[in-house]
């Protein structure tokens, strides 16, 4: 029976159905990391009066504490209030109480994510490599799924202990694919289609975003008697890639310079590259692992001290960096606002909108990355984002004063989410697995996700202080700072696009000034051979 391939013109490479298979398997995690991600916004009013009713606080205090759940506390079960009509000193200091409970709980149910991911982030990369990438995914999905039971039981017990516990669990198992699902794709992707393949990942993060606002909606699973299955539908596609992963192959590159296994890595390498000759590809692997062996066991503390390493690196942390304070979420906090000042009698559409669109471009950077090149794709991005958030600001601060700016405030939200996805949103978690041999690649990838995760949090931590501070002008902030990533990405970040790890090694030396360097003696730099740590 021949197997089922297809060829792509433009890379001229063969994608086998194994291949689709494999990548596809993988992005599942990715699909959930979105999805968790999104999940959590749609229903947190009702959630929220949730809280305030397991812990027992009386009807008129949830009103106090929530007052969106207009119509929805009257769905939740009832304790007589035997308070007197006219509130007392006492009573308001003990609304007051209620009212910080339940925020603090809240607060915990959206950061337990973020803290679960930043501690996970460091062990994605060990775990494949203890394992190997397929059974490390597995071993995740057991997070996966106990988070999403615990999420999805949690009406029927204190519900603000189980979802805190579920989103922790979560975030453990998000923090460890961030680190794996870019790994594994990275390795078993033609050289041609790595930044292709790549994308994906960030791809599927923001369809899961778009799938958990849709499905969020209050008429769909976003409501009082839903509510709770929507969270805990995050444990399907763990339950679907458990199964798919069982005939995904190991990754070539694991297998044979991890394990030195080269049967089995040709084994694989023949079933995700079908009729296509696989001897360039062993040739690579070999080289790799010939290199890889006279390399030193690079720790995460080495990638900063060794000179050889430290380039790549900073450079890496600061795409991730330029990612997550590029002002994108603050473009999501401040868009339903904006639609509603623009008359939109319902935002929650036109959030799902942008979310839409969002998903469209990042698609469409699938199709330009190998085309236009990674840093060419991240410089437009970047420098989109900076025009888009200079009118972004204009139109906050001019909303009262001319009313049509709140449209030209609605196009650059849409315009910014689009420039994001083509560049800065996607191609940072690939860029750092490309930036590193075999020896170096799993300490950078794990320290990148990590930076990724704690930028997030800190985003989410601090961004309604400095919006408050800022008001309106706070997009002019985010413009100077997305300018100075601009500049830094300009002078100092190579172009990957379709070079091995020695080209982009030599790229990097020529950054430092090295330029003159014999080509020989900058891949044995690079190695480790001519500085020990």
């Amino acid at each position: 029976m021949e197997k089922e391939v297809w060829f792509l013109p433009v890379s001229e490479e063969i994608i086998t159905g194994t291949l689709v298979l494999t990548v596809f398997t993988a992005t599942l995690s990715s699909f959930q990391f979105g999805y968790d991600i999104g999940v959590i916004n749609a229903p947190q009013e009702i959630i929220i009066s949730h809280y305030a009713y397991v812990l027992g606080i009386p009807l008129d205090d949830r009103k106090a504490i929530n007052n969106y759940t207009i119509n929805s506390t009257k769905e939740l079960p009832t304790t007589p209030c035997l308070m007197d009509s006219i509130p007392t000193p006492l009573a308001e200091e003990e609304t007051t109480a209620s009212s910080n409970l339940v925020t603090m709980l809240w607060s915990l149910s959206v950061s337990s994510f973020a803290i679960g991911g930043m501690i996970a982030s460091f062990f994605g990369g060990w775990l494949g490599d203890r394992i190997g990438r397929v059974k490390a995914m597995l071993v995740a999905n057991i997070l996966s799924l106990a988070g999403a039971l615990l999420m999805g039981f949690s009406k029927l017990g204190p519900s603000h202990i189980l979802i805190i516990s579920g989103r922790s669990l979560s975030g453990l198992y998000c923090g460890l694919i961030s680190g794996l699902v870019p790994m594994y794709i990275g390795e078993i992707a033609p050289t041609t289609l790595r930044g292709a393949l790549g994308t994906l990942h960030q791809l599927a993060i923001v369809t899961g975003i778009l799938i958990s606002q849709i499905v969020g909606l209050n008429f769909i699973l976003g409501n009082h008697e839903q509510w709770h299955i929507l969270l805990g539908l995050s444990g399907v596609p763990a339950i679907i890639q458990s199964l798919l992963l069982l005939f995904c192959p190991e990754s070539p590159r694991y297998l044979y310079i991890k394990l030195d296994e080269e049967v089995r890595a040709k084994k694989s390498l023949k079933r995700l590259r079908g009729d296509a000759d696989i001897t360039k590809d062993i040739a690579e692997m070999r080289k790799e692992k010939e290199e890889a062996s006279s390399e030193q066991v690079v720790s995460i503390i080495q990638l900063f001290t060794n000179s050889c390493y430290r380039q790549p690196i900073l450079v890496a942390l600061m795409l991730h960096l330029a990612q997550q304070f590029s002002g994108i979420n603050g473009i999501f906090y401040y868009s339903t606002s904006i639609f509603q000042t623009a008359g939109i009698s319902e935002p929650v559409y036109a959030t799902i909108g942008v979310g839409t669109i969002n998903t469209i471009f990042t698609a469409v950077s699938v199709f330009l990355v190998e085309k236009a090149g990674r840093r060419s794709l991240f410089l437009i991005g970047m420098s989109g984002m900076f025009v888009c958030a200079i009118f972004m600001s204009l139109g906050l601060v001019l909303l009262n004063k001319l009313a049509w700016m709140s449209y030209v405030s609605m196009v650059a939200i849409f315009l910014f989410v689009s420039f994001f996805e083509i560049g800065p949103g996607p191609i940072p978690w690939f860029m750092v697995a490309e930036f590193f041999s075999q020896g170096p690649r799993t300490a950078a990838l794990a320290i990148a996700a990590f930076s990724n995760w704690a930028c997030n949090f800190i985003i989410a931590l601090c961004f309604q202080y400095i919006a408050k501070f800022c008001g309106p002008y706070v997009f002019f902030l985010f413009a100077g700072v997305i300018l100075a990533f601009t500049l830094f990405t300009f002078f100092k970040v190579p172009e990957t696009k379709g070079k091995s790890f020695e080209e982009i090694a030599a790229e990097f030396q020529k950054k430092r000034g090295l330029a003159q360097k014999p080509k020989a003696a900058v891949e044995m730099e690079f190695l480790g051979a001519t500085e020990t740590v």
